[in-house]
Formats: C-alpha cells, sequence, structure tokens
C-alpha cells in the first residue's frame, strides 16, 4: 500500500461497519416476522412450521456466505484486493434489493435465493481483514485486526438497533436500508483506496476459481488444530448468535428492540474489549492461551443462560460480549501470524468460510431443534465450545518440547 497506512485502516473500519450494519439490521426482524407476524404465504409456505422456515433462512444466508469467503479472499490474493471488493459490494446491494422484493411479493423462494446471493458476495469480510493485516509492520498486526473487528462489532451494536426499532416501519424497508449500508461502503472502497496490482502469476479466472481457493490450506498439517478448534468454537458460537433472538421470543415473548437492546448488551463489550484489551492480552499470554480460558469461559456461560431471568440475561449479555470479543481477536491474529506467508486473503478466507461452514450446519439443526426448545441450542454451543478447547489442549499434548509446532 503506498498510501498512509493510517488512512487505509480507518477506511476499512468504515467498510467493516458499514458492511456489518448491513448484515445485522435483520437479525432482529427474522425472529419476530417469522414468529410472531400474522401469516402470509413467506411465513408459512407450504404448510411448513415457521420455526422450520425460519432456520432455512438462516442457514441459506451462510451457505452462500461459506461459497463466498472459500473464493473471494484467495481471488484478491491473485486479482487485486479493491477490484474484488467493488464487485462483492454490489452484488451486495442487488442481493439486498431482491431481498425487499421478495418480502413484497410474500415469496419464500425468491427470499432464499436472495439471502443466497447476498451471502455469496458478502464473503468479501476476508478481503477487509487481509488489508488490515497488511499494514504490518506500519501497524501492528494485532492491533489492526482488533480494530477491525472493533469496527465490525460496532456494525453489530448499531445494525439490531436500527433493525428492532426500523421494523415497524416494514420488514422489506429494513433490508432495503441494509443495501444503502452496503452501497454506501462500496462509495468509500472507490474513493479511499487506492487500486493495488494483480499478481504477476495470477491465473485465468476461471483457473483460479478451481485450483485457488481457501480449503486448499487444509493440505498443510500444521494448521489443521486451529481449523478445528475454530470449526467446533464457531459451531457453539452460532449455535448462540442464530438462536438467542428465537430464545427470546419463547422465553420473555419479546419483540424487536428488546432484542435490539439485548444485542446492544452484547456488542457494546465487544467494541470495548476488542479495542482496548485484545492486543494487550495477545502480547501477555499469546494468543492460545487466551483462546483457551475464553473458550471455557464461554462454555460455562452459554450453559447458565437458559437459568437466568430477563435482568440477569442482559448482564449475562455483556460477560458473553467481552468473551467472544477476546477469543475472536485472536483466532485471525494468530492465522495472520503462522499462516500468513500462505497468503493473507486466503488465510482470512479460510476463517471466513470455517465460521459459514458451521453456521450453515448449526442452523439446520436447531431450527428443528428449536421446535422442541430453545434452551437445547443454548446448551448444544456451549458443548461445542468445550469440545473446542479439550481438541486444542489434545494437540498440545501431542507435540513434543522441542518440535515446532502451530499450536505451542
Amino acid at each position: 500500500m503506498k498510501q498512509n497506512p493510517q488512512l487505509v485502516l480507518v477506511t476499512v473500519m468504515l467498510v467493516g461497519l458499514l458492511g456489518t450494519l448491513g448484515i445485522a439490521l435483520p437479525y432482529p426482524v427474522l425472529a419476530p416476522y417469522f414468529i410472531d407476524y400474522p401469516a402470509n404465504d413467506l411465513t408459512h409456505f407450504m404448510g411448513f412450521h415457521p420455526k422450520i422456515l425460519l432456520g432455512i433462512c438462516l442457514a441459506i444466508y451462510p451457505l452462500g456466505l461459506l461459497l463466498g469467503s472459500i473464493y473471494i479472499g484467495a481471488l484478491s490474493d491473485g486479482f487485486g484486493r479493491k477490484r474484488v471488493l467493488l464487485i462483492t459490494l454490489a452484488g451486495s446491494v442487488v442481493g439486498y434489493g431482491l431481498t425487499a422484493w421478495a418480502v413484497y411479493q410474500e415469496s419464500f423462494v425468491f427470499f432464499v435465493l436472495a439471502r443466497f446471493l447476498t451471502g455469496v458476495c458478502e464473503g468479501n469480510i476476508s478481503i477487509a481483514r487481509a488489508i488490515a493485516a497488511e499494514l504490518h509492520p506500519h501497524i501492528d498486526r494485532t492491533k489492526a485486526l482488533s480494530m477491525v473487528y472493533a469496527a465490525t462489532y460496532t456494525g453489530w451494536l448499531l445494525g439490531p438497533v436500527f433493525g428492532g426499532f426500523l421494523m415497524v416501519y416494514g420488514v422489506a424497508e429494513v433490508f432495503l436500508l441494509a443495501g444503502l449500508g452496503m452501497l454506501l461502503s462500496a462509495s468509500l472502497v472507490a474513493w479511499l483506496i487506492q487500486a493495488d496490482e494483480p499478481a504477476t502469476d495470477a491465473v485465468p479466472f476461471w483457473q483460479a476459481i478451481k485450483a485457488n481457493n481457501s480449503l486448499t490450506l487444509l493440505k498443510h498439517t500444521e494448521i489443521r488444530p486451529i481449523f478445528w478448534f475454530y470449526f467446533l468454537y464457531s459451531m457453539g458460537l452460532n449455535a448462540f448468535y442464530d438462536f438467542y433472538p428465537v430464545w427470546f421470543v419463547d422465553r420473555h415473548q419479546a419483540d424487536g428492540p428488546m432484542i435490539a437492546m439485548a444485542t446492544v448488551s452484547l456488542t457494546l463489550v465487544m467494541i470495548l474489549v476488542s479495542s482496548l484489551w485484545v492486543a494487550k492480552v495477545q502480547s501477555r499470554w499469546g494468543e492460545i492461551k487466551a483462546m483457551l480460558v475464553g473458550g471455557l469461559v464461554l462454555s460455562a456461560l452459554l450453559t447458565i443462560q437458559p437459568l437466568l431471568g430477563l435482568t440477569a440475561t442482559f448482564v449475562l449479555f455483556a460477560v458473553i460480549g467481552g468473551t467472544i470479543a477476546m477469543t475472536n481477536g485472536m483466532v485471525p491474529s494468530y492465522l495472520s501470524h503462522q499462516f500468513g506467508h500462505l497468503g493473507q486473503g486466503k488465510v482470512m478466507g479460510l476463517q471466513t468460510s470455517t465460521f459459514c461452514i458451521t453456521n450453515v450446519i448449526i442452523a439446520t439443526v436447531g431450527g428443528p431443534l428449536t421446535v422442541f426448545s430453545a434452551n437445547w441450542v443454548l446448551w448444544l454451543g456451549a458443548a461445542l465450545v468445550l469440545s473446542a478447547v479439550v481438541t486444542m489442549r489434545l494437540a498440545q499434548s501431542r507435540v513434543k518440547p522441542d518440535e515446532p509446532s502451530a499450536v505451542a
């Protein structure tokens, strides 16, 4: 990057903020829309239970995100960060517009297809993280990534608040506002980020699609322990992310504004921890120790959540937010430090695609499970996070003291 690193970081943070704002706007909307709204052809498609349909909608977006994240970050390594980012942001704008149209038409099929398209394009989050990581040594890599995460959490904070309170104006209108956020992101990228040169050894597009994707990193055995940790951890985390709105509706008969305020409690602490403490903890403890402690704490918190009343839940969400921010900040820092030489875009794409794979799985499993009780989804999440910690500890125990390892 030839331009001012601070300007690049601020721009990437703004893109992350606006992009996540668009993604997060619909979150407090979907559960009340499917469960509490008057029946319509979208929410009662072919007579299926609304919670089953909600589970499909929660799964289809990360399925698209999975497909996008496998390829988009790796493609930006060869074809240029700015070019690929602009194309995918434009696709997100179209996707949100089509989603709003599907709500107007009460078409479940078009709603699902539009959410899938939007997810594919929003696999570009790996590009933003790659740009931030590449600012090193001008800006410390862990610090840059933690600031991008702080901006992302701010989007998660503001998006559900706006979505919950704007829901009174219409569900379709919430998706249109999300599209506006993506349009603003594209404008910032076009204006403030300089075009980068494609790699000199870049292969033709379709050949790159076939041969150059993030999942090829798994052929390196040293990356597998952190992959399996993050796979199981993300499965548990997504059980919480996807279904705490359903739990609020079932347990407390919550509406959009109440779910939005719970999200504020969660994400406000995530912002503070990510921007102020992640880099300090990383320098003192190291990434692996911080991830293991964070995983243990999160597992315990998800275990007790279904047992608490409404007021205590808001306090619990604040503690959960701090724990998530700490662990989430360590994973990309560790991946970038240890495996960045394999391609920052590809490495960040592996993280994003792993998150998406687990989101698809848990949304598919959790939807039917919530028909019985949303509590069971949270307890499943706690067990998965705990299994992630156990898996990483076992990987560490198999490494000899004098043997170099990516899990040391």
